[in-house]
């Protein structure tokens, strides 16, 4: 079944609990992590996975959008999170860093960025969890879906399907009701949605609307 993780990002951050209590179906808690180097914004960091942690029995996925993230795994993860995704060009070790990943008790992703070739990860499927494809360019909620990503999705869905691994592929960007679809019909098991959710006037219905 489709797999839903709706992204904190676009929660009332002053009120969580109440946040979170609004999507009882959901599959996963969505945690951008940004660090104002990789990408642009900066926003939150252990402390809010801690927090989250709390706050929820469900799996925390966060995704460091930061430079060198191998230096910070260790806390990312004793603060809570169950998957950790990182991105090719933010380390310069992606494999042992994964690896790390795993080692330290979390489920390891990593992540394409729109301009990115699937050939980055074709090295590390021995050991990820997650491929996500992001279909924005990180740094901002918000965004478009970028409609030439599908073929990328498909391309990697394809890939993770003859590793012989259970390797989950996880979309985020521009996620609605009407991308959402194109990106199930394209090989995504989890979608990542952050204002279509929290902005919904129900946003189970939302929810239920992403599983198709």
């Amino acid at each position: 079944m489709m797999k839903i993780a709706p992204s904190i990002l676009a929660a009332y951050i002053a009120n969580l609990a109440a946040e979170i209590d609004r999507i009882p179906s959901a599959d996963y808690i969505h945690v951008d992590v940004m660090d104002g180097n990789y990408v642009p914004n900066i926003t939150f960091g252990q402390d809010m996975v801690r927090k989250l942690s709390q706050l929820t029995n469900k799996p925390l996925d966060v995704h460091l959008m930061i430079m060198s993230p191998e230096l910070h795994l260790e806390e990312f993860i004793n603060a809570g999170s169950s998957i950790v995704t990182i991105h090719p060009d933010s380390t310069r070790h992606l494999h042992r860093h994964l690896m790390q990943i795993k080692q330290l008790g979390a489920k390891a992703g990593v992540a394409l960025n729109p301009a990115d070739p699937v050939c980055l990860i074709e090295n590390v499927l021995d050991v990820v969890d997650q491929v996500l494809v992001m279909t924005v360019n990180p740094g901002y909620g918000g965004q478009a879906f970028i409609e030439g990503q599908l073929a990328k999705i498909a391309e990697v869905s394809e890939l993770a399907a003859s590793s012989g691994r259970p390797i989950d592929v996880q979309v985020d960007g521009g996620i609605n009701a009407e991308t959402g679809a194109k990106a199930r019909r394209a090989g995504a098991r989890v979608l990542v949605a952050g204002t279509y959710i929290f902005s919904a006037a129900d946003p189970e219905e939302a929810i239920r609307s992403l599983r198709g």
